[in-house]
């Protein structure tokens, strides 16, 4: 089999390796640069990246190819970013970079030309029914199929995640059975493109500096300045600067760029609190399309990065061209643009199937 394992330098995507080797597969092993060669203060540091990825292939006998991505990075995943973030919305550029890069433009350009894409995502995937399904990692805590919640069905028929049913303790075991170069580096942390820089700099860069107020929600009291609501998250409490605290922001005013912050968690109405919700959309990862009417279909689901799921209900209106996601519990920081990631569970493994995800477009608080 023709195969194109995407290699980071990271212990996962070693194990991915050894795994596929294992079972007598010769893969070629792809690096994506999604960071900026030229020095500039977006520029990724990835020599360490390579000479592990360069290790592991002379450890097994494989070929290494990198694949620069960066100028389609740059214009598809930090624009849809910035487009968010200057909407008020709050965005997950991961998400994208998954639908878009690496399995999109790296799909495009060389994925086409194999019979299978290998990462080392902790997902797995399972065949029901005659439909291949995206489904999760027995790891709760590593699980990533949240961030794989927008690839296609195509992208989808040759993806392979070998490490998807391991917990990361046995990841880290096998790494170090058979001296995998980078069995003891750290997960990485943080957004590569981002290299020796901060998020903010880069809403800097394309959004730029704007004084306004931050106002206290309940009284309207000016409590003092801030450089540009793009700054700000829906539920954020660091990095307010404000005594007498803690403050979280509950709301923005993009029009008159004011940042609304309170003291008060505990009512409704503040921190986006939301027993029900609506979706802008909905992108089914399995075909065929997902098809509930006229029922409401009991779910699991995430709006964060999280090892816990909420459980609530999944309907779908065809005259307000709405899809609604109901909580069976009142959920605190459910903001606009976030994705709204829809599961169901399988079998008595633990694992569940994710039907895709949507943005979350309103809210209605009960």
């Amino acid at each position: 089999m023709n195969i194109a394992l995407l290699a980071s330098g990271g212990v996962d995507s070693a194990v991915a390796t050894h795994l596929i080797c294992e079972r007598g597969e010769k893969p070629t092993l792809f690096y994506i640069i999604i960071g900026a060669q030229e020095e500039s203060e977006f520029s990724c540091t990835m020599e360490e990246d390579l000479e592990m990825v360069n290790l592991l292939a002379r450890q097994y006998g494989l070929q290494v190819e990198t694949v620069d991505l960066h100028t389609d990075y740059w214009e598809q995943v930090i624009t849809y970013l910035v487009d968010r973030v200057k909407r008020g919305l709050t965005p997950n550029p991961d998400v994208m970079c998954n639908s878009l890069i690496k399995f999109g433009c790296f799909y495009d350009k060389v994925g086409r030309h194999y019979d299978q894409m290998i990462t080392g995502h902790y997902a797995s995937t399972l065949w029901k029914d005659g439909i291949k399904y995206l489904a999760t990692s027995p790891d709760p805590v590593k699980d990533q199929t949240d961030f794989l919640c927008q690839i296609t069905p195509a992208q989808l028929s040759v993806l392979d995640f070998p490490i998807g049913r391991l917990q990361k303790s046995e990841v880290r075991d096998i790494a170090d059975k058979y001296n995998l170069a980078p069995a003891h580096r750290k997960d990485s942390q943080g957004i590569c493109f981002l290299g020796n820089t901060t998020y903010d700099a880069l809403l800097r860069r394309y959004l730029g500096e704007r004084v306004g107020n931050i106002v206290e929600w309940e009284t309207g009291k000016v409590l003092g300045q801030h450089q540009g609501y793009w700054f700000y998250t829906l539920g954020q409490r660091k990095g307010l600067r404000l005594g007498g605290g803690p403050w979280f922001v509950v709301s923005k005013d993009i029009d008159d760029n004011t940042v609304f912050v309170t003291r008060s968690i505990e009512r409704p109405d503040q921190l986006c609190n939301a027993d029900e919700f609506s979706l802008s959309d909905f992108h089914t990862i399995a075909t065929p399309q997902l098809d509930f009417e006229p029922h409401e279909l009991r779910i699991f689901f995430k709006i964060r990065h999280s090892p816990e799921f909420e459980e609530g209900t999944f309907s779908y209106s065809p005259q307000l061209g709405r899809y609604t996601i109901r909580c069976n519990r009142s959920l605190r920081g459910v903001a606009p643009g976030q994705f709204a990631v829809v599961y169901l569970p399988i079998n008595d493994d633990g694992r569940k199937i994710c039907l895709g995800s949507g943005e979350i477009a309103a809210k209605v608080v009960s």
